[in-house]
């Protein structure tokens, strides 16, 4: 049987790191601004789908959401002392090089059924500008399967910040959150297009407003 939330433990772990670390520095370091939050659901699984420009993106969306958000990682950053720690309580599942799409499919679906809200960026990878030109399928082929919601996000400002070590520079940065689009009703490639296109049109219309 699915659960409807993420497990307790990682919640608090999650909101103790987020109010005593990352919120100090988003709000008064990038002076993030956040619009939308009412659309996000408190109850129940679903795919959060955005842009991405930065390696800031998924604790970015992941606080602006009220909950762990869970996204992949790579396999070798289990294997960091402390980092392991912080990344597992937020939700981050390990992927294996050179299968990264079948893994990283089992483990979304598996991390669904947890109850947690999972992380895709549409593009799959990074996008100078943080606009999205081709979306890809696995996020709608992984609502699809799971019967869950997508919710569009948009991240606008990380495609500005240069970091040199671990400091980066300090660049406003503006989070959106739009409404949540029903899952795709098949898994057939025509429809997971039409849905994808679909979330990919609306982050660039919330991303072209800038901060």
């Amino acid at each position: 049987m699915a659960r409807n939330r993420e497990p307790v433990e990682n919640l608090i772990l999650y909101r103790l790191l987020k109010w005593s670390v990352i919120v100090p520095i988003l709000k008064f370091y990038f002076r993030n601004n956040v619009y939308g939050t009412e659309n996000v659901p408190q109850q129940g699984p679903f795919v959060v789908v955005s842009n991405h420009a930065s390696d800031l993106d998924p604790p970015i969306v992941s606080v602006c959401m009220k909950r762990p958000v869970a996204y992949m990682a790579k396999e070798e950053l289990f294997e960091v002392p402390i980092l392991k720690q912080i990344i597992t309580l937020y939700g981050a599942y390990p992927v294996k090089r050179g299968s990264a799409d079948r893994s990283a499919i089992r483990s979304a679906l598996n991390s669904l059924e947890q109850g947690w809200a999972v992380g895709i960026f549409l593009q799959g990878t990074r996008t100078s500008d943080g606009k999205i030109t081709e979306p890809k399928l696995g996020a709608t082929l992984i609502a699809a399967k799971a019967k869950v919601p997508l919710l569009p996000v948009s991240i606008y400002g990380t495609h500005a910040v240069k970091r040199q070590g671990l400091i980066a520079n300090s660049v406003p940065i503006t989070v959106r959150i739009g409404e949540l689009i029903p899952p795709p009703e098949s898994t057939k490639k025509q429809e997971l297009e039409l849905i994808s296109q679909k979330c990919a049109d609306i982050i660039n219309k919330m991303h072209d407003l800038g901060r």
